[in-house]
C-alpha cells in the first residue's frame, strides 16, 4: 500500500506528547495572557485536536496579530518556492507557548540603559554597540627545544627474519 498524504500524515512522533508529560494539561496554559505583537512558538499538543495547526507550523516562531476567546492569531513566515509568504493562522492556546527569542535582546537593552546612566553620571559618552571579538594577541614561545625527527630506514631482510 502506498503512503497516505492526509492532513496528519507522518506525525506519529511529531505530535506525540513528551516523556512524563502525558495526561492533564497544566492550568498555566489557559491562564497565560497573550498580547498583540508577542512572539510565540507553535508547539502542537497532540491531546487537543481542536484548533490544531498543520504540521508545517509545528516548531515555528511567529508574532501574535489577533487574540480571540480561545485562540490566538499567529503570523508565521513560510517559504514557498523562491519567496517568503507571511501566513496568518488561528491556533488554540494549547498549541502555543511564549517564545524566548527576544529574551537576550531585552536583557541587553536593560544592561545598556544601566551602562548609559552610569556614563551620564560620570559625564562621558560610551558606545553600547556589540563589537566583534578580535584576533587573539600574539606571544613568543620560550624554552622550547627543537627536535628533528627522522624516519628509520626500512630493512626488508630483517623484517622477513622476524624483526630487529
Amino acid at each position: 500500500m502506498p503512503a497516505g498524504h492526509g492532513l496528519r500524515s507522518r506525525t506519529r512522533d511529531l505530535f506525540s506528547r513528551g516523556f512524563r508529560k502525558k495526561g492533564y494539561i497544566p492550568l498555566t496554559t489557559y491562564l497565560r495572557t497573550y498580547k498583540v505583537g508577542d512572539y510565540v512558538d507553535v508547539k502542537v499538543n497532540g491531546a487537543i485536536h481542536k484548533g490544531m495547526p498543520h504540521k508545517f507550523y509545528h516548531g515555528r516562531t511567529g508574532q501574535v496579530w489577533n487574540v480571540t476567546k480561545r485562540a490566538i492569531g499567529v503570523e508565521i513566515n513560510k517559504q514557498v518556492g523562491n519567496r517568503i509568504i507571511r501566513k496568518r493562522i488561528h491556533v488554540r492556546v494549547e498549541h502555543v507557548q511564549p517564545s524566548r527569542c527576544t529574551e537576550e535582546f531585552k536583557l541587553r537593552k536593560i544592561q545598556n540603559d544601566k551602562l548609559k546612566a552610569e556614563a551620564k553620571a560620570r559625564g562621558e559618552v560610551i558606545s553600547t554597540k556589540r563589537q566583534p571579538e578580535g584576533p587573539k594577541p600574539g606571544f613568543m614561545v620560550e624554552g622550547a627545544t627543537l627536535e628533528t625527527v627522522t624516519p628509520i630506514p626500512y630493512d626488508v631482510v630483517n623484517d622477513l627474519k622476524g624483526g630487529y
